[in-house]
């Protein structure tokens, strides 16, 4: 069977009702949903009152229109821009999110483990702007032709653009996700509710998390005219699994476990822990007396334990608690916590050796604040390019607790680059090999910003300038550090122009241009990275131009699969022969590769005697 490309990204529609007809194929009639017979075969799940609980705003439903919408665009290799090339496996796209979300349909589909955002918070100043329905290639780029638009509180619909925005790229990034792929996402509380419920229709309520609390500074703010607020939220969903992990020790929290005793083998070494706690709240029952070996008395007056008496008799039956006299005699009482109940959270091998150690993340985070991440980009850039990057070290956490070693991390509201700088160090710390896809709309900078003056003109400027100047930081790196530049634009084909006219010269002008059926200024190694897009192949794969006598091709390999593109015009069926003798499933051939129907024909037979695909745009 020959497949013809259309030139569109994934058919997100079409792909929902294949799901749907697996799942209920007898409620299908002629290709069309009977919805009476689904409700039936829905049975109790179905809601059939006239009152419902639903978050609703005007245009939603355009917003979930827009995400089935296919893509025209493509995306432009930008080799001169990237770094490692030919070896790489990360990714840097400028573009438009939404349309970038669309054309990884295919190619991504739930392979991405991971994704964080950063997304603009709807305060007044940041950028929000509207999608266009009709053409939003066109709209993106009369936007970043433009200065950076702010969606006003006085603007009408203040919260109603910011959801506009945020629906459509989520449900895309939902596909993206593998089944226990993760999603965290930075917010303050301007949206933060309006967020939970649009990640609870996306993701399911089932499927939520936690909403982490991230205390960004370190007190004195005052943002706020009636409380000083110093804190942002994390919201974070899972796809259909448990996706979290423990994050590990740090080897100094480690350092402490230096005592051992009959438990080691099983528990781990002990740390000792201060039984008194002057700094606890007053509690019932915490200040009872304990009996020295001495048979002195610590006054339970005077102490505040950390455990009641009960708890304390236990922990010295079973040898935990440790008495230890100063030179002045008196007496300091600890007790033993052994590694493994650090947070509970360590399993061991067969020998009894430590084979994972870990906590849970905790809901509150606030070992690193808003300073360390302006800090850290002003080591790189020696000025302040960008406001309020996030902390790498903060991402660096959440990849920690929702990622393998050969994990995929998406971020679709990319800013200066953060994550790709935390994916990098995460695998520095721990030789992982971990891979980032960013995306960032590239923004103009503002004339007054300390980049511009640099020679940054745009967001995307300081974002690849970022990654590089990370990479360079990294001495002998076991992993990869380069990372592939596309751009969003326009489809490498030429689109045939049918408006109406009578103009002789115009058509003959249109017919030219039609032969000629890539873009001016495009190539064909554009063309076929946008084939791989329209097929489901990832980018990152490595391409081998071929010769064939006077033609060449393009084979992709995998490990898994290998695909040949062909653009050349009017091959000879002798060369098609050649070429299909490769070890190759499928061929990828251009209209004009065939000179007649006759050549068609025959390469159709050939491909089928030798069980292969073929394929024609």
């Amino acid at each position: 069977m020959v497949e013809k490309m259309d030139g569109k990204t994934m058919n997100i529609t079409e792909e929902n009702l294949n799901k749907l007809k697996d799942l209920f194929p007898e409620v299908f009639e002629e290709d069309k949903i009977n919805f009476d017979k689904l409700q039936v075969v829905l049975g109790e799940n179905i809601d059939k009152s006239n009152e419902k609980y639903e978050f609703s705003w005007n245009g939603k439903f355009e917003a979930m229109k827009l995400a089935q919408l296919q893509s025209t665009g493509t995306l432009i290799p930008c080799k001169e821009k990237s770094k490692d090339w030919d070896t790489t496996q990360n990714l840097y796209i400028e573009g438009d999110n939404l349309e970038v979300l669309k054309l990884l349909q295919k190619s991504y589909v739930n392979q991405i483990k991971m994704i964080y955002i950063d997304p603009p918070y709807n305060t007044g100043n940041d950028f929000v702007y509207k999608d266009n329905f009709s053409d939003n290639i066109a709209n993106y780029k009369e936007i970043t032709g433009q200065a950076t638009k702010s969606n006003a509180e006085t603007a009408g619909r203040y919260h109603t653009n910011w959801l506009n925005m945020m629906y459509p790229r989520l449900k895309l990034a939902r596909n993206l996700l593998r089944d226990d792929g993760v999603i965290f996402i930075s917010i303050d509380d301007n949206e933060q509710p309006n967020l939970r419920k649009i990640c609870d229709e996306i993701f399911g309520e089932n499927n939520f998390i936690a909403d982490l609390v991230w205390k960004k500074k370190a007190g004195g703010a005052n943002d706020s005219a009636d409380i000083a607020v110093e804190h942002e939220y994390i919201i974070c969903y899972r796809k259909k699994v448990n996706g979290i992990n423990k994050i590990p020790l740090s080897e100094e929290r480690i350092k402490e476990y230096k005592f051992s005793d009959e438990k080691e083998l099983t528990h781990g070494k002990y740390a000792l822990k201060n039984l008194n706690d002057k700094s606890l709240q007053d509690s019932k029952g915490l200040h009872f007396d304990i009996v020295c070996p001495d048979g002195s008395i610590l006054y339970g007056k005077d102490n505040q334990w950390k455990c009641n008496e009960e708890t304390f008799k236990q922990r010295l039956n079973d040898n935990r608690i440790v008495f230890n006299k100063k030179t002045d005699g008196t007496w300091t009482c600890n007790y033993k916590i052994y590694l493994n109940e650090e947070k509970g959270q360590l399993r061991y091998d067969e020998n009894g050796n430590i084979i994972k150690k870990g906590r849970n993340l905790s809901s509150i985070i606030d070992n690193v604040l808003n300073r360390d991440g302006n800090d850290e980009i002003k080591q790189l850039f020696g000025c302040y390019p960008f406001s309020y990057p996030k902390p790498s070290k903060l991402i660096k956490q959440l990849i920690q607790c929702s990622t393998d070693k050969n994990s995929i991390i998406l971020d679709f509201f990319s800013g200066s680059g953060t994550t790709a700088q935390a994916v990098m160090n995460m695998n520095l710390e721990d030789g992982g090999n971990r891979h980032f896809i960013c995306v960032q709309l590239p923004e103009l900078l503002n004339e007054d910003n300390e980049a511009y003056n640099l020679g940054y003109k745009n967001i995307c400027d300081i974002g690849e300038s970022r990654i590089k100047k990370v990479a360079e930081s990294i001495s002998n790196a076991q992993f990869d550090v380069g990372f592939k530049v596309f751009k969003l634009d326009t489809s490498n084909l030429v689109k045939w122009n049918n408006t109406p006219t009578e103009d002789v010269e115009e058509l003959k002008k249109r017919l030219q241009q039609n032969l000629f059926y890539i873009v001016d200024g495009r190539n064909n190694m554009d063309l076929v990275y946008e084939i791989m897009l329209k097929y489901g192949l990832p980018l990152t794969l490595p391409i081998t131009e071929k010769k064939y006598s006077d033609y060449k091709a393009y084979e992709i390999a995998s490990d898994t699969y290998k695909v040949m593109i062909c653009l050349d015009r009017n091959l000879p069926i002798e060369i098609i022969e050649q070429m299909t003798d490769e070890a190759v499933g499928t061929y990828v051939f251009a209209d004009h590769c065939f000179g007649d129907a006759n050549i068609l024909i025959n390469t159709e037979e050939i491909l089928k005697k030798k069980s292969k695909n073929l394929r024609i745009f």
